[in-house]
């Protein structure tokens, strides 16, 4: 660290080493080696001031790399409340204060100190600083003190109390009792208890005396404490019969009171031995491996909606965010084929410098298991691309929360998974009794109106109404297959709430009456071919 006006030495053990009394006030021009080296030093003042350090603005270079940063006071910001009633509103650390220091990359990669703010708004007091939540940490070795000795069953006071006379007292301790009883509680609440265990088996038994059909599988380790879990209900196992060409695996809902992964992914010795076609999961390396092994021929898909969830973290501290955004979305949402797909994404990379972004590079090396124009050529059931972590919330929307048991937790999935039979009975009765206009005077309207419910006929008169815009001019007949070229206004965005100008070729063999088009975009959702209508 330079810091010629300060005349303060380098030294790794800034924090360690210095007389906080003697610590000096930072001035502007100070050259620091690295961002970690001015925070260092800047925390080091802040301590022994009495007043605690947050990160308020953090800005990158459009190629990604950090070129500005803000340092705070903790008791920067607006004070917030969304309590209606004052009087029950939380206590706010923030008032507004201004203190703060501003750094900036240099040429030579080193950063210096711009400006400075040294006045605050509040009192302070360098004897408490170390109750401040920034300043408080459990080491490694004191994690693994309290785990011992709560499994030996010593009360948490005297795991404290023991901790306290081998740091030599209270004060010499960089965390509090409350950390203690917070860091105890998390370990707990991720940590199986045997009594949820012998609930969840007991419930498992008493299911499969009421019907054979339902399946369940257990595993333990060594000191058989429940490791993992699996089960399907009788009539989820038949509807993979008739529906199960796609799975999707999601592992975003997690029962957080356990910090396990509850996934509903049906695997070859629950379901008959029969594999699906297609398979959806997010993005795990994990996963994909398992997949290639146990379902060497489906093929695998990557959640759009969790990838595309990312962007804002990835990119919100660009100055370009929104334009790279926009780009982005384009080269995803608009693209109908993978030559337009490789053009977009080439123009997004060029256009904003993202070369070296590694995970716009890894993304697009899978490009063929997110990418909607590479997926066209096999049928997703309409998920490829759809929120399908948000249905999984919804299913058990209002039934458990982030505290709920195991125990609880096996009863209020029995709820829910009749909930959901009871709507899905609801909407079929629904749709017996009413019928929806027509918007053509096909007579396929009226077989999809018999056989479907209300909901999937508009989205199949959806891709009617398409077809009214198509343009239809004739090509040569070869080997008796007529050629056609079709011009059509296409839906494009993620909302669908945008249309471009296409033009698809479509051949019809007369003798098979069989119809080939090139660009499979309503297959992928599982409607029927507007241009093969057309035809």
């Amino acid at each position: 660290m330079e810091i010629e006006d300060m005349n303060l030495e380098k030294n790794p053990n800034l924090e360690e080493n210095l007389n906080l009394d003697t610590v000096l006030e930072p001035q502007v021009g100070a050259i620091f080696n690295s961002e970690d080296e001015a925070k260092e030093c800047y925390t080091s003042y802040a301590k022994s001031r009495g007043f605690g350090v947050v990160t308020k603005v953090s800005k990158k270079r459009d190629n990604g790399v950090k070129s500005n940063i803000s340092y705070g006071c903790h008791r920067s910001g607006k004070p917030r409340t969304t309590a209606l009633n004052p009087v029950k509103s939380h206590p706010t650390t923030k008032i507004e204060c201004k203190a703060g220091m501003n750094i900036s990359l240099q040429v030579d990669g080193k950063w210096m100190l711009n400006s400075i703010q040294l006045n605050h708004n509040h009192e302070m007091d360098p004897e408490k600083v170390k109750y401040l939540k920034c300043y408080r940490s459990i080491p490694p070795h004191s994690m693994r003190t309290i785990e011992l000795n709560t499994a030996a069953g010593i009360t948490l006071n005297k795991i404290i109390a023991s901790c306290e006379i081998e740091a030599g007292g209270p004060d010499n301790l960089p965390w509090t009792n409350k950390d203690a009883r917070n860091y105890k509680d998390k370990k707990r609440r991720s940590e199986l208890k045997e009594g949820d265990a012998e609930a969840m088996h007991k419930y498992f038994v008493r299911m499969q005396k009421d019907n054979g059909d339902f399946f369940y599988a257990i595993d333990h380790d060594e000191d058989y404490r429940l490791r993992n879990v699996f089960w399907a209900d009788a009539r989820s196992r038949e509807l993979y019969k008739e529906f199960g060409e796609v799975v999707t695996f999601d592992t975003t809902y997690l029962v957080n009171k356990h910090n396990m992964p509850f996934a509903p992914f049906t695997f070859l010795s629950c379901m008959f031995d029969s594999h699906p076609n297609a398979i959806i999961t997010d993005q795990c390396q994990a996963m994909q491996n398992a997949i290639s092994q146990v379902f060497p021929n489906a093929r695998h898909c990557w959640c759009l909606w969790h990838i595309m969830n990312k962007v804002p973290d990835k990119f919100k501290s660009y100055d370009l965010y929104k334009p790279i955004k926009k780009s982005l979305k384009n080269a995803v949402y608009d693209s109908l084929n993978p030559e337009e797909f490789e053009q977009n994404w080439a123009n997004l990379i060029q256009q904003f410098d993202l070369q070296s972004n590694d995970w716009l590079a890894g993304l697009y090396e899978g490009r063929h298991r997110w990418i909607p124009a590479f997926l066209k050529d096999i049928f997703w059931a309409g998920m490829s691309t759809t929120q399908r972590s948000e249905s999984m919330n919804s299913f058990f929307d209002g039934y458990i929360h982030s505290n709920t048991t195991l125990k609880e937790f096996v009863e209020q999935y029995d709820n829910a998974l009749r909930k959901k039979v009871q709507k899905e009975d609801e909407a079929n009765a629904h749709s017996l009794n009413v019928r929806i206009q027509k918007v053509s005077p096909y007579k396929f309207e009226d077989q999809f109106q018999q056989a479907y419910t209300i909901a999937k006929c508009k989205e199949f008169q959806e891709q009617v109404a398409l077809k009214i815009g198509c343009n239809l001019t004739t090509g040569p007949v070869v080997n008796g297959i007529s050629e056609f070229h079709i011009e059509q206004d296409i839906l494009v965005g993620k909302k669908k709430d945008r249309s471009k100008t296409c033009t698809f070729l479509v051949h019809f063999n007369e003798e098979s009456r069989e119809t080939n088009c090139n660009c499979r975009l309503f297959e992928s959702r599982g409607m029927v071919c507007t241009h093969m209508i057309s035809v």
